[in-house]
């Protein structure tokens, strides 16, 4: 499939692959450990510039393309769901947020120091009794004078709790439903904005989900991203990008399960014969590596379309929704392959499965994925 690439991005493929090998690999086992956000990770995806991967240059970044940051989630997630999700948060999310919706003096005060790695950006969206339902958000923005005072809460919010810079929605009037959501940039250590539950989760525990509470938050009116009510419409739009992301997580996490599942297949012996000449493994991995490959494809189309300014809701949809199922399928049978060491923390297929399954959660669940792709074939 590389030769869908251009000679660039097989470059940036490569030296991708070899940054992960070198400075993510070993790490990652210890940083799941640790379950707390592996900050070193993000500061060592700085040291190379992808903390501004999609960022034009004038404002600290590489002016990367979205293909790029496809290839990259997938290299990433080879070694680590959650070293992806850190930066796919920061720069997929909030940061791409940031840049395609602030002004020009808004850019220059967030967006360059976080493209350098000087600070790490967070997207606070969802809300306990609001998530795919974004229209019943209760965290509320009231503008007084020069400033907007913000109230509520938000949960299950990567970054959160080391973030710099949170990209916050809020609703200005609840009674407007959708068209009542508006976007702002809270910074560390306003006064009236905390941390609060920081949750231990099954999976990717190298990076954090954390609760984040406003309480009589002043910001000035210079913090308000886009115009008022159009947040709704800035919140869907970034999470496309942040849905390729997702789908490279997928494919790469796949990626490494069927790479250990044939190297082991080819160690392990049973009745006298590697259990790869069976042809029941045979055809396991057949299928692994098709789902694979499709998984690939879909996003490598979806990623294409956006770098070509297109539409690409449905197919950006489609790759997350087919990804996370080929994850979750491709890692469920790499265990099996692998047996009982497979269920031992020794090895890194226990991790790989648990880390799968928020794929078909994060960035909207498999379910709204469907609802995306359904409402696109009807229109």
């Amino acid at each position: 499939m590389d030769v869908l690439l251009t000679e660039e991005e097989r470059m940036f493929q490569r030296q991708m692959r070899d940054f992960v090998k070198a400075e993510i690999e070993p790490c990652v086992a210890e940083w799941d450990r640790r379950n707390e956000l592996a900050f070193e990770a993000f500061e060592k995806m700085a040291s190379v510039g992808l903390t501004g991967l999609t960022v034009p240059e004038e404002y600290g970044g590489q002016g990367g393309s979205l293909m790029d940051a496809y290839l990259a989630s997938v290299e990433l997630a080879r070694a680590s769901i959650s070293v992806a999700s850190i930066i796919g948060t920061h720069t997929g999310l909030a940061l791409g947020g940031l840049y395609r919706y602030g002004n020009e003096e808004q850019r220059r005060r967030f967006v360059v120091p976080a493209a350098k790695g000087e600070k790490l950006c967070s997207y606070a969206l969802t809300e306990r009794e609001a998530s795919s339902d974004i229209s019943r958000m209760s965290t509320t923005a009231r503008k007084d004078g020069d400033e907007w005072v913000i109230n509520g809460a938000k949960c299950f919010i990567s970054n959160g709790d080391r973030a710099d810079i949170i990209l916050v929605f809020a609703t200005v009037d609840k009674q407007l439903g959708n068209k009542g959501i508006t976007v702002f940039v809270v910074e560390k250590g306003t006064p009236g904005f905390s941390v609060g539950k920081v949750e231990d989760k099954l999976g990717i525990r190298a990076e954090s989900a954390a609760e984040l509470m406003f309480d009589d938050v002043r910001i000035p009116v210079e913090n308000q991203i886009g115009e008022v009510g159009k947040g709704m419409r800035i919140a869907l739009s970034i999470l496309d990008e942040g849905r390729l992301d997702v789908s490279g997580q997928g494919v790469g996490l796949a990626s490494a399960a069927l790479d250990a599942a044939i190297a082991y297949s080819k160690e392990r012996q049973q009745f006298g014969q590697p259990i790869c000449e069976f042809q029941g493994i045979q055809w396991m991995m057949v299928d692994m590596a098709n789902q694979i490959d499709a998984a690939w494809l879909l996003g490598y189309r979806a990623a294409r379309l956006a770098d070509q300014g297109q539409r690409f809701s449905k197919e950006v949809a489609q790759a997350k929704l087919f990804a996370a199922n080929t994850a979750m399928d491709v890692t469920r049978k790499a265990l099996q392959i692998h047996g009982g060491y497979g269920y031992m923390k020794e090895l890194p297929l226990e991790r790989y499965y648990r880390d799968a399954k928020i794929l078909e959660i994060y960035e909207g669940t498999s379910e709204i994925q469907r609802l995306v792709i359904s409402r696109a074939l009807l229109s």
